[in-house]
């Protein structure tokens, strides 16, 4: 992985998505910022309900009632899509930005072959003809692994395999040519075999046509092999950001060290697998202060009192704790 010197494609700054409901705020989203080059992988991690894919659902415009952005920007080649109404956004999605989505016999509609599901695309974003849309139907099946690609357009999702219909709806994401890809949990349901060719495939994607690739997981070993860069959330907010490499290597937040150390390696041997105490905190009635305290084995009284701003750290990245781990030599 190489370092990123283009101008950003996506900007975002400070976004809050928040639920009004009648339990409370949901403040899944609380003020993320991050930037996303041409080319890039950018990896977002933490645990289940820290607001990761609300991060991407934002991005896509897929907020519902009673779910809205309250503040903070989303820049896409300039354009600011928080202020854009649906009809302008259904312009970019699908053909500028599009998204690959957890469970593909959800993503994908049991009633309607592959081959339709494709073309409707094309059809939406494209100008071409009937038999070119079949063309780079077949072409688009055959780039992402699927075996017998002009037979197979007739088939039904239910006739696939797991991993097959996955790497189908990655054909879908990618066959308008998007300039910016979001995969949320793409290889959640699947073995690690199948896992670690879905990642390849999305990886090379990204490398031949120079699309910028959000991955949103909870696998950090994962992510670690394919982002050039690294968002760690907690809670809806941004605990660590850096490059993948020195992140790992050596996390300054106690979070994103936590979940290094619950990844199985080899040298454990037969010990105990480390695991963070206790739960994810409910969202809706946040601990004052650093909402990672009541877990964490550094917090002292000012973590339980004033919430931690995030800091830049002198090799690069930011973390926000107030009393960090120490930076790796």
């Amino acid at each position: 992985m190489t370092a990123q010197t283009d101008a950003p494609l996506l900007r975002v700054c400070g976004l809050k998505t928040w639920f009004h409901t009648f339990g409370g705020v949901v403040k899944a989203v609380d003020g993320v910022s991050f930037d996303l080059s041409p080319g890039e992988i950018l990896g977002i991690v933490g645990e289940s309900g820290g607001g990761k894919s609300m991060v991407g659902f934002s991005i896509m415009g897929l907020i519902d009632k009673p779910g809205r952005i309250e503040a903070g920007e989303i820049i896409f080649d300039g354009r600011n899509l928080v202020s854009l109404d649906d009809n302008a956004m259904q312009a970019v999605r699908g053909r500028q930005i599009a998204m690959i989505f957890q469970d593909p016999m959800t993503a994908l509609n049991p009633l309607y072959t592959i081959g339709n599901q494709l073309e409707e695309m094309l059809t939406l974003h494209t100008d071409l003809g009937p038999q070119a849309r079949r063309e780079r139907c077949i072409e688009m099946l055959a780039e992402v692994g699927i075996p017998q690609p002009e037979a197979r357009l007739g088939a039904y999702p239910h006739q696939f395999s797991g991993g097959m219909r996955q790497r189908v709806v990655i054909a879908i994401a990618m066959i308008a040519g998007p300039r910016l890809l979001i995969a949320d949990e793409p290889t959640t349901a699947l073995d690690v075999t199948i896992q670690a060719q879905l990642l390849r495939l999305m990886k090379a994607q990204v490398e031949q046509r120079r699309t910028a690739l959000i991955m949103i997981t909870h696998d950090l070993a994962a992510v670690s092999q394919m982002a050039d860069r690294i968002v760690v959330l907690y809670c809806g907010r941004v605990v660590e950001i850096g490059a993948s490499a020195a992140l790992i290597a050596g996390p300054r937040h106690p979070y994103t060290r936590g979940l290094l150390d619950s990844i199985p390696a080899n040298h454990q041997g037969r010990s105990r697998l480390p695991q963070i105490p206790g739960t994810v905190p409910d969202i809706r009635k946040l601990p004052p202060g650093c909402s990672f305290a009541p877990r964490c084995p550094r917090a002292a009284e000012r973590c339980r009192s004033e919430i931690p701003e995030l800091t830049a750290a002198p090799a690069g990245g930011a973390f926000a704790c107030h009393f960090p781990l120490e930076a790796a030599p």
